[in-house]
């Protein structure tokens, strides 16, 4: 038991007294003291790394906090901007069709006016049978001083005068149509048709209201 105790005493007297004994003394107990919790050497690194950026975020400027909710302000708005513009758009599509349908329309009704410019219509058929009703009343009478001016002239005037107010109906809708600078072509072609036929029957009328076209009867002398 002596021997035991006097040999034990000194070992730890040489391990204190050499340096380099010391030195791996304190490098081996870092170690076992990780073998002996049972925690490997790399778990350990990454949970001081993870503490460390904890801190670091724990500790964050203020500043950082405010520039990233101006970055959310930002792209809110850049989104509800991005909503507007869709908005627009669509509006701006839905406009460009309703008016490409008046201008359709418009050209439609100028062909319509310059076509009844042309061919007579039955307002002027009904006004002419009036003024010939109102020339033979007026040789009962004995108020017509020219028979025929009163029966065929008056008539034939008055079917000119309609015509030719259809006729500058079909003029105007027709350019305005076409200085709207409608984008479908069967727009342009009817539009196109429409005026030429009023300007057609702008001729005509006046050929018919002047006796150009023709002169009125004259009772032999």
């Amino acid at each position: 038991m002596g021997t035991t105790r006097t040999t034990t005493d000194e070992r730890d007297a040489t391990r204190t007294d050499d340096p380099s004994v010391t030195a791996d003394t304190a490098t081996e107990t870092p170690r076992t003291e990780g073998k002996a919790t049972g925690e490997p050497a790399g778990d350990r690194d990454d949970a001081a790394a993870s503490a460390s950026v904890t801190g670091e975020r724990g500790g964050a400027d203020p500043a950082d906090d405010t520039e990233a909710a101006d970055a959310a302000d930002a792209e809110h708005t850049e989104r509800a901007e991005d909503a507007e513009d869709a908005a627009d758009e669509t509006e701006d599509d839905a406009a460009p069709a309703s008016s490409g349908v008046k201008r359709g329309a418009g050209a439609v009704v100028a062909a319509g006016l310059g076509l009844a410019s042309v061919t007579g219509t039955w307002l002027g058929t009904l006004l002419a049978e009036r003024q010939a009703l109102l020339g033979q009343i007026k040789l009962q009478s004995g108020k017509a001083g020219d028979q025929i001016a009163a029966v065929y002239g008056a008539p034939w005037h008055t079917t000119a005068l309609i015509n030719g107010v259809f006729a500058l109906l079909a003029v105007a809708v027709g350019a305005a149509v076409l200085f709207n600078r409608p984008r479908a072509t069967w727009t342009r072609a009817v539009a196109w048709g429409g005026l030429a036929l009023g300007v057609l029957g702008l001729l005509i009328a006046a050929g018919m209201y002047f006796d150009l076209l023709a002169s009125l009867p004259t009772l032999p002398k």
